[in-house]
């Protein structure tokens, strides 16, 4: 069993930054982060492999550090210059497929938390 517990959203402003973070539990080869906005669908944000790979969206690359720490069990996702296109309910995610690699193969991301909301207003 896989258990995800996100937690860090909130409210910016434009240009601000905020930092979330998973508690997980269960054995994973890859954790990640996807988002969900209002009438959109969800879309990958950022992975992490077990041997440490990150992957990004094109759209939060070089605005956006996944990081994990083994000891604590907890996945972060760092997030810089906000923008109200980031507006969106974030959600941890992991995968218990040997197959994932990247945050673009997000099909292979079965479990997910219940996700914690990010609003960034201009």
């Amino acid at each position: 069993q896989v258990l995800l517990v996100e937690s860090g959203g909130g409210s910016v402003q434009a240009g601000g930054s905020l930092n979330l973070s998973c508690v997980h539990s269960g054995y994973t080869y890859c954790l990640g982060w996807f988002r969900q906005a209002p009438g959109k669908e969800r879309e990958g944000v950022a992975a992490i492999r077990q041997r440490g790979d990150t992957s990004y969206a094109d759209s939060v690359k070089g605005r956006f550090t996944i990081s994990r720490d083994f000891a604590k069990s907890t996945l972060y996702l760092q997030m810089t210059m906000l923008a109200s296109e980031d507006t969106a309910m974030y959600y941890c995610a992991a995968s218990r497929d040997a197959r994932c690699t990247t945050i673009q193969d997000g099909g292979r991301f079965s479990y997910f938390g219940q996700g914690t909301q990010v609003t960034v207003s201009s």
